[in-house]
């Protein structure tokens, strides 16, 4: 049994080539339904792409699976529910490129992201887009930069958590540019999207996954600035039974 598989985040494709799989396959797996955890709100970017890939791999598996969101801290509490449970196979995590940020982040986890979790596969890239809400008056990136030079700590932007990729890609835009700017922390894209549509927000280094954020994408209300774009990936992992490292870790292990 086999799965497509894209950039960042699992199909769990690698289930047919690992041999433990094989045995697990032998039991009758899966006999039930399949646990997707996302760490982020519903409508998020990575909840938008789980929940598309979760419906695919339920028809091919012949099994449901469920996807639950685990939102908030950054995407740790969501994190740590699949640290923490069983690793049988009926847990599975879709995250974003967070997943390996938080360790540089957090002072302190409640796991441990390399011995906790192993890795299955990419499964998709999502560039990043400058928009801002048309309420503010700017109508490219060089007035954006203008103003933020003009008005050192005036601005603020709009981000899918402390750590995100969304919130890390603003940083370095800011270093680039030179302008000062806060962040604005939300629970996902979504959240974040909305608040700069209503002009509450300076702007947000969006994913095209969310809700969309340009005008390639609908309509305004939102001005696009062609602003450097990064992306960021989303990731499929299950919880990692215990046992010594292995140079295999990034095969599938029950």
């Amino acid at each position: 049994m086999t799965f497509t598989r894209r950039t960042l985040v699992a199909t769990l494709a690698a289930f047919a080539a690992a041999a433990p799989f094989a045995v697990a396959a032998q039991a009758g797996y899966p006999n039930k339904p399949i646990k997707v955890i996302v760490p982020f709100p519903a409508g998020s970017t990575t909840d938008i792409i789980a929940r598309a890939i979760a419906d695919k791999m339920g028809q091919s598996m012949g099994q449901t699976l469920v996807v639950e969101n685990r939102a908030g801290a950054s995407g740790t509490i969501g994190q740590a529910a699949v640290a923490t449970a069983a690793p049988d196979g009926y847990t599975i995590m879709v995250h974003s490129s967070s997943h390996t940020v938080s360790p540089h982040t957090f002072a302190k986890l409640p796991f441990d992201t390399l011995a906790d979790f192993v890795p299955v596969t990419p499964i998709s890239s999502t560039p990043n887009v400058l928009v801002i809400s048309p309420s503010k008056n700017i109508k490219t990136l060089q007035e954006l930069l203008a103003y933020g030079r003009a008005n050192p700590g005036k601005l603020n932007f709009a981000s899918a958590g402390q750590g995100s990729a969304t919130h890390l890609n603003a940083e370095k835009f800011k270093l680039a540019a030179k302008i000062d700017a806060q962040n604005i922390p939300f629970k996902g894209s979504a959240e974040a999207v909305t608040e700069v549509m209503a002009g509450r927000v300076g702007w947000p280094s969006a994913r095209r996954a969310a809700p969309p954020p340009c005008p390639r994408c609908r309509p305004p209300p939102k001005r696009a600035c062609p602003a450097p774009s990064s992306t960021s990936g989303s990731e499929c992992s299950r919880p990692r039974a215990r046992r010594p490292p292995s140079s295999t870790a990034c095969r599938t292990r029950w």
